[in-house]
């Protein structure tokens, strides 16, 4: 089966070809560091996430890139509020960015560029379009000539006659800067915008703004410019995937692709790919709603892989429904999986065997076949599924001899293997489960000392033989939310 890949642009399914045989250069647009990442960002850097993990599996030699918008009015604004340079702001939201990837299993990328160290890029790059005749100045700002591409809209299937003035400039991603003129027009007697959805590529400064230098006078580029300028360096004129949320279609990707035209006469991109949005409780999240929530929230109160395995549970180009139950039931599913890996562990250092290659072959098979249908993570999400069930039935079969054991193995590798490419089940058990654990202890109110007292004088009377009193103390524990779990290696216990 040939991995088949749903292109924005055709707004088809179609077979994935490459420029390069076996190469795959790949870019993903990053976040704008004026705070921390919410859930949205989530749900779209674990999918590519995913992507470049089953590329590289497939065994593509991979380059991937995602950047950091470093200056825009919201980051200036911040700064402003913070009282702290801009700079300072950015760095410390980067390092930020990078410790929420780091707890969903999200990997960095290749190549992470700054928009703050590739100024001469984009100026080249403005310099050029300018120069082809696909741009003007006008009060000492550089705007795109929208109408000067005739694919222009193709991305996102609009038709310019049929937009409203300035519509272009409020869509897109929730934390992009409009791209207008300056705030006082009458500052320039030059002509300002030809058309309203003509955008800026380079922005003359405000007092106090940080500022480069330009042929234009000191500046900063525009929102979109910056990806085109960074994406051609590290990948050339042309490459094979770029992604995104599905808010970037337009305006954001649409004036990505129309500039590199400007730039270069070559459509810049081959598949277009774009992850679905994330409601919360079946409404667009928000900050207006109340219902706006950070990554660092969220795993503060339900464990990270919970978030990653909860994002995998629908495809990546489907929208989403964030719920505290829907991430809850999430959680479980990730407890049972490392409990029984925990467990399956535990049984192969007793009786170490071999798996069955025969097995695990076909179950890489059936990996396959869902993620080569356009990297079907929820149909993968399944056979996790199937092998964590198939994992603890062979932990439970009858016996203690190496039919049982090969079972666990082949069934242990099976989610290993499948694990990977999801990015689930690689972390410590007994780190996961007691993080699990803490988290279920304080989001229901319960006292860790007082439980484990109880567990500790139950296995006292267990060992005394008094079964009433250990059976009462189980009984305390579980009207408490508390399962007990009796096992070779001892008592463990966990919160329902």
């Amino acid at each position: 089966m040939s991995l088949k890949v749903f292109n924005t642009f055709t707004r088809s399914k179609e077979p994935f070809e490459t420029i390069d045989p076996g190469k795959v250069r790949m870019y993903v647009c990053g976040v704008t560091v004026y705070d921390r990442c919410h859930i949205g960002h989530a749900r779209a850097y674990v999918a590519f996430d995913v992507i470049q993990r089953y590329l590289r599996w497939r065994g593509y030699d991979v380059t991937y890139v995602r950047n950091f918008t470093d200056v825009d009015d919201k980051i200036i604004k911040r700064s402003n509020e913070a009282g702290v340079p801009v700079n300072e702001l950015t760095d410390k939201n980067i390092a930020a960015f990078h410790e929420d990837m780091e707890a969903l299993g999200v990997a960095r990328a290749d190549i992470e560029p700054r928009v703050t160290d590739h100024m001469p890029q984009i100026v080249a790059m403005v310099q050029t379009i300018l120069e082809r005749g696909h741009a003007y100045v006008a009060g000492g700002d550089v705007y795109f000539d929208v109408t000067s591409f005739p694919g222009y809209l193709q991305l996102s299937g609009r038709k310019l006659d049929d937009m409203q003035a300035g519509a272009g400039e409020r869509a897109g991603r929730p934390d992009a800067e409009p791209e207008s003129p300056r705030a006082d027009p009458t500052e320039s007697a030059e002509p300002l915008k030809r058309h309203p959805l003509d955008f800026a590529l380079w922005k003359t400064a405000k007092p106090g703004e940080p500022a480069w230098d330009s042929p234009w006078g000191p500046g900063r580029p525009g929102w979109h410019i910056e990806c085109s300028a960074m994406s051609s360096k590290y990948l050339g004129e042309v490459f094979d995937l770029h992604g995104g949320g599905m808010d970037l279609i337009f305006p954001h990707h649409e004036n990505e692709r129309a500039q590199s035209w400007a730039a270069t006469g070559k459509e810049f991109v081959k598949t277009w790919m774009h992850n679905g949005f994330v409601n919360v409780d079946s409404e667009k999240m928000s900050k207006s709603l109340g219902n706006f929530f950070t990554i660092k929230d969220v795993i503060a109160r339900f464990h990270p892989e919970s978030l990653r395995y909860f994002l995998l549970t629908t495809h990546y180009r489907s929208p989403i429904n964030f719920t505290d139950g829907a991430v809850a039931e999430a959680e479980n599913r990730v407890e049972y999986l490392y409990e029984t890996v925990l467990a399956a562990r535990a049984l192969l250092e007793r009786t170490p065997c071999d798996s069955n290659p025969i097995e695990t072959e076909a179950a890489k098979e059936r990996l396959v076949a869902a993620m080569d249908d356009d990297f079907n993570s929820a149909a993968a999400l399944a056979l996790v599924a199937d092998a964590g069930r198939r994992l603890n039935d062979a932990l439970t079969m009858k016996g203690k001899g190496t039919q049982k054991a090969e079972a666990v193995a082949t069934a242990l590798e099976m989610l290993d293997d499948l694990g990977a490419i999801l990015g689930l089940c690689q972390r410590d058990p007994e780190e996961v489960l007691a993080g699990i654990r803490d988290r279920k202890l304080a989001r229901n109110g319960l006292d860790r000392t007082l439980i484990e007292g109880l567990v500790a004088d139950r296995i006292t009377a267990r060992v005394a033989k008094d079964f009433a009193k250990a059976d009462a103390l189980r009984t305390e524990l579980s009207d408490m939310g508390v399962v007990l779990m009796d096992g070779p290696e001892g008592t463990r216990w966990k919160v329902a």
